[in-house]
This record gives structure tokens, C-alpha cells and sequence, in this order.
């Protein structure tokens, strides 16, 4: 993922042998699926990065049958589940008028999350969607449902018409990291610590998308490392923001002048992507963790550890040192399953967010919010525990 070129993910869902990959062959004009009349082909989901006509640069995730049986099926349908958080809209493929209890329970975990959908009554050739089915499904759901058949070319045109009057907007909104903060002539300030976890000889992505941003905006960007940050103020430059690595934040705080507005890459990416109201109800939690408490720690992103992991070290380091309490930490990279049950945990910490998509994010936090469990940003805490929570968090209040 680059920049703010976040694709569009659209899940395909539906029973074995029903014409998933098919479909999705037929959207991409290319053997992008393994097509098989054996049922089951499909058993895990899988991504795929293709360019549809009409739409763009997209992400179809092929699913496994959602009516798989047998223990390893019941593992692949929860796989399957699985994906709907991470989803921007779903295609529900239904064959021979087929419609039970399977298509209602992924229809209930979409609307759970609020993911758009369409129906598509798919091998129409075999066996045509009868008036009885399409008016049973529109009427309880709300949604179109189209006759279709993969060896019906003319079709595609009202497909993607539909997958594209589906795709919530929020998808393709241009939305600026700084919009509303800051104006144009402004000048910005980023401060970027190089320390053993930046890239050789290149920026981190928050940094290189902030940095492209603060010009779309029509602002002055000028960039330092800590150490330089002082000497560049003394020398009369005074930015309209300041915004700085998270983990820096102590240092920069006493530096910049109370006059400037302050904040980190971190919170600015939970302002832009992630539920920035939950974390900033969650972040007081971590006053009241135990010893016998739980703190999950999200990192969005997979990359090799050093021991100036923000997210593996230094964090848990400031949380005991901060609470004098000593909780257990359980770090998850990526998308990756979570242990055990989400009543688990005390308070969930997520990084930044900048390898995925505002939907990813915020259906990875959806489950913990749904439960009361406390959630904040990597940023928020720091701030928290620097002591300058409300300075660093003023900048958005004005929106």
C-alpha cells in the first residue's frame, strides 16, 4: 500500500460450487480464480490485486463455502467470517434459487459491520432467479439482486454498476490528513527521529504521506530530526503545527512554544482512519490498569523487531514505569487472529494505522468497542503519559 492509494476491498462470499471464482474471473477478464466443478476448491480466503474495468485498482478477497462441513469446514466458514471487518462491500453469490440460514448469517455479520452488499444469482443458464426468491431477498434486505451467468458477457456492464453504486463513498473521498487544521501558506513542521527502526535511506510511510499531504494542501513543509528542532525555532521559523514522531514527544513538548500547535504522526492518522472519539474516552484507562491485567497491543504492520520497538518495547516499558503496575502485553501484527477472547483484555492499544485501509481499522476495534473494552492509539498514550494529552489532541477540537 502506498501513499493514499487504498484499495478498495470487495469480498466474495456464497456456498461451495455456487461460481465465486468464477465470478471473479469474470470481473477481471483473466484466470485470476481456480475454477473447478469440484465443491470446496476454494479453502482459505485469499487476496487478490486486480484492475477492474470501471472501477479501478481493487482487492478481491475470494472466500472459502459458507457452508463448508465437518471440523475443518466449521474452520474454513470461520475464516471466511473473518474477513468481513477488513471488507469495503460484499457480493453474495446464490445459485438455483438457494436461500437459507448460510446467506442469512453472512448477511447478518455484514450489516454487523456495516459492509454493503449486492446479490448475484449466479449459473442464471441452469436454473433462472425466480420472482418469488428476487422479491423475498429486495423486500427483506433492501438490496438489488441480478440474474447472472459467467458465459454472459453483456452482463458485466450492469455488474460493475452495481459494485460501484454499492462501494460506500467514503472509499473514494480524497480526505486530507491536515484539512481543516491548517491553511494554505501555512507553514508545517515535521519532525522525524531517525533511530534504529527507520528505513536505511528512505522516510517511514506516516511521514512520506503527512509530507505529501501538508503540500496538497498548499502549506510550507519543512522537516528535521529532533536533535535539530531547537536550532530551526531559534533561527525565527514559527510553524502553524508541529508534528512529531510519538515517541519523541517529551522532548519536542518542552521545546516547541505553548503558541504552536503540537500533535504526532500517530494521532493524526487516528484522526484521519480510526474511531478518534473511542480512543479518546479509552486513553485515561491506562491509569487504572493491575498487575493482573491484559494490554493488547495492535501493530498494523509486520517488520523485523530491535529492541526501539515502540510498540513491543518502549510502550510496555512507559506503561510500568508510568502505572508502577505490571500487566501482561500481547502483541499482534497485522491482520493476525486474536488470542484468546476479547473479554480478555483490559485496554487495546492500535499503532497508527498507516498500512491499512480506514475500514480495516476501525473493523478491528468495532469488536472491543461493541464490548466497552477501552481502546487508544499508540500517540494518545504516549501523550498520556508525557503529560500533554490535551495540548496534542487540541488541534482536532476545533473541527
Amino acid at each position: 500500500m502506498k501513499g493514499k492509494d487504498l484499495k478498495p476491498h470487495i469480498g466474495i462470499y456464497g456456498r461451495r460450487n455456487n461460481g465465486k471464482s468464477a465470478l471473479i474471473n469474470y470481473l477481471t477478464e483473466q484466470n485470476t480464480a481456480i475454477v473447478s466443478d469440484h465443491p470446496g476448491t476454494t479453502t482459505d480466503p485469499v487476496k487478490k490485486s486486480v484492475e477492474i474495468f470501471g472501477i479501478g485498482p481493487a482487492i478481491i478477497v475470494d472466500t472459502a463455502g459458507i457452508d463448508d462441513t465437518g471440523e475443518l469446514g466449521r474452520l474454513r466458514v470461520e475464516k471466511s467470517l473473518k474477513t468481513v471487518p477488513a471488507v469495503d462491500m460484499a457480493i453474495l453469490v446464490i445459485t438455483q434459487n438457494t436461500f437459507d440460514r448460510p446467506e442469512e448469517e453472512i448477511i447478518d455479520r455484514l450489516n454487523d459491520y456495516n459492509v454493503p452488499f449486492i446479490v448475484v444469482h449466479n449459473k442464471s443458464d441452469l436454473a433462472p432467479l425466480d420472482t418469488e426468491t428476487k422479491n423475498m431477498i429486495e423486500s427483506k434486505y433492501s438490496v438489488p439482486v441480478l440474474d447472472f451467468s459467467t458465459f454472459d458477457a453483456s452482463q458485466k456492464e450492469q455488474l460493475i454498476d452495481y459494485i460501484v453504486k454499492t462501494m460506500p463513498e467514503s472509499v473514494y473521498a480524497n480526505n486530507s490528513l491536515f484539512g481543516g487544521i491548517v491553511k494554505p501558506k501555512d507553514t508545517v513542521l515535521l519532525v522525524t527521529p531517525i533511530d534504529s527502526e527507520a528505513p536505511a535511506g528512505r522516510m517511514i510511510l506516516p511521514q512520506v504521506m503527512a509530507w505529501r499531504d501538508v503540500l496538497d494542501n498548499d502549506c510550507i513543509c519543512v522537516s528535521v530530526k529532533e536533535s535539530e528542532l531547537e536550532d530551526v525555532l531559534k533561527k525565527g521559523l514559527k510553524p502553524s503545527l508541529v508534528v512529531t514522531d510519538s515517541q519523541v514527544f517529551a522532548q519536542v513538548s518542552r521545546i516547541v512554544p505553548d503558541d504552536i500547535m503540537l500533535t504526532s504522526f500517530s494521532i493524526l492518522f487516528a484522526h484521519y482512519r480510526g474511531n478518534f472519539n473511542a480512543c479518546l474516552q479509552g486513553t485515561p484507562y491506562i491509569n487504572c490498569l493491575s498487575d493482573t491485567d491484559k494490554v493488547l497491543i495492535l501493530e498494523s504492520c509486520t517488520h523485523q523487531v530491535s529492541c526501539e520497538d515502540i510498540g513491543r518495547y518502549k510502550i510496555p516499558g512507559w506503561i510500568k514505569t508510568h502505572t508502577g503496575k505490571y500487566p501482561e502485553f500481547v502483541v499482534v501484527s497485522g491482520l493476525s487472529d486474536i488470542p484468546g477472547a476479547i473479554e480478555d483484555y483490559a485496554i487495546v492499544i492500535q499503532c497508527g494505522g498507516c498500512m491499512v485501509t480506514q475500514k480495516q481499522l476501525n473493523g478491528r476495534l468495532k469488536p472491543f468497542i461493541d464490548k466497552g473494552i477501552p481502546v487508544t492509539n499508540y500517540g494518545m498514550v504516549i501523550a498520556w503519559m508525557s503529560g500533554i494529552f490535551e495540548r496534542v489532541t487540541e488541534p482536532f477540537m476545533k473541527k
